[in-house]
């Protein structure tokens, strides 16, 4: 038997109005601007568009997709915050939200004050508020300060506050936006602790977030938002597999035409390139496996760098090399044909030199590619192509720094009592 639903959405589309320019402001701008239609000049933005999704009591569910994809505007209307252009949002139960940092807070009034109102907003009488606000102010950590403004507060003490006042109010379903990044490490621990907490007394929590890996952890099931359509809704693990799986794509389309600007650049002279073209390198291109041309991988995946190139006259054992940089400027590795001790003897005309890589084991980032002809007695170089090329390297391994060394844990016990 099916759980009862704790939000239901029907058919949602949330229309935004975007004004370019300046802005009506004044009686004198609607006569000089064009009269009242100016009021209401500007380019309409759907947020969201024929969303309908079910979303059962008790369980927690992460809402994933890139910015602008809708996520936190399906927040503000399942909180009430906003209202739907055309549809309809169904909630069973208080909500409680913890959607922007700050909000439902007046910097002018102290924090005893803020929970006074922000309890009552939520529905509270006054005598059950007195009787959670040791409660509150314990839980945010903020004895010593409690009587003070909050325009006084840190980004962190403001959502330590939003956050102990929306779950110590015992809502049925709780909404957290991407504020809870701003806490420090320990509160964090505290807030996943309370989440946990309510999990178990069957609540209903929507998280938006693009810490995967906290989605995979805390929640029972994902939405993928892209664009303001709903993509996918379903168990976490194969959510997240489809949207990274989309991220991918649309990020290797994207290395994909900045590889190909490098090589219009490079052939144009408005590049960072030098030397006397004696032997020139015509084309670079990085292939997979399969012999697909790419330029996003996953560590550890094979791939050949190809360098197409043309000598103009005889040459005798030019040396070709290639460096791996990260973006920042540091370089991750460097190596050339004489360092390698292979000698292709003399060259004219055109061919191809390609080099096989068993494993990009390198970390998770962008990188760029130097590539390079020179010649073999004294480093003159014949075609110099700086940092040109890009390609990236994407692990759900998240270590440090440059490569990823072959590696095994083990353990060695010793006998004793």
């Amino acid at each position: 038997m099916s759980r009862p639903a704790a939000v239901a959405i029907w058919n949602v589309s949330k229309r935004f109005r975007l004004h370019r320019g300046r802005r009506v402001s004044t009686v004198k701008d609607l006569f000089v601007r064009g009269g009242r239609t100016a009021l209401f000049a500007g380019e309409e933005m759907w947020a969201l568009r024929d969303v309908n999704l079910e979303l059962p009591r008790g369980r927690m569910v992460g809402i994933i997709g890139s910015n602008g994809s809708g996520k936190s505007t399906l927040l503000k209307l399942i909180g009430g915050i906003l209202k739907p252009t055309s549809g309809s949002v169904t909630v069973a139960g208080r909500v409680s939200a913890l959607i922007e940092l700050g909000a439902g807070f007046h910097p002018e009034f102290t924090g005893r004050e803020n929970i006074y109102v922000n309890g009552v907003l939520l529905g509270l009488p006054r005598a059950e508020i007195r009787e959670r606000f040791d409660e509150i102010v314990t839980f945010a950590g903020l004895t010593p300060f409690i009587d003070n403004p909050v325009k006084t507060y840190s980004s962190g003490m403001y959502m330590r506050l939003g956050f102990a006042i929306a779950v110590t109010v015992d809502p049925d379903i709780l909404l957290i936006d991407e504020v809870l990044a701003v806490g420090d490490e320990a509160f964090q621990h505290k807030c996943v602790g309370k989440i946990q907490e309510f999990k178990a007394r069957g609540k209903t929590i929507l998280l938006v977030t693009h810490d995967l890996p906290s989605v995979e952890r805390l929640c029972d099931e994902a939405v993928w938002l892209d664009s303001g359509r709903l993509m996918a809704h379903g168990a976490t693990r194969q959510i997240i597999d489809q949207y990274l799986s989309h991220v991918a794509r649309e990020e290797a389309q994207a290395l994909g035409t900045e590889h190909q600007r490098a090589e219009a650049a490079a052939a144009a002279g408005t590049a960072q390139r030098w030397g006397t073209r004696e032997v020139e390198i015509t084309s670079v291109k990085l292939v997979d496996g399969t012999g697909q041309e790419r330029y996003l991988y996953d560590a550890g995946e094979p791939c050949t760098i190809s360098l197409a190139f043309r000598a103009h006259r005889l040459v005798e054992d030019p040396v070709f090399g290639i460096g791996v940089f990260r973006k920042d400027g540091v370089c991750c590795y460097g190596t050339n044909t004489a360092i390698d001790g292979v000698a292709f003897g003399k060259l004219a005309g055109e061919g191809e030199v390609t080099v096989y890589i068993e494993g990009l084991d390198l970390v998770e980032g962008e990188y760029l590619l130097d590539v390079a002809v020179v010649q073999a007695t004294d480093n003159h170089p014949y075609d110099y192509h700086s940092r040109l090329y890009a390609f990236a390297v994407r692990s759900r391994v998240k270590d440090t720094g440059v490569a990823r060394l072959a590696h095994e844990w083990r353990l060695h016990e010793r006998g004793g009592t």
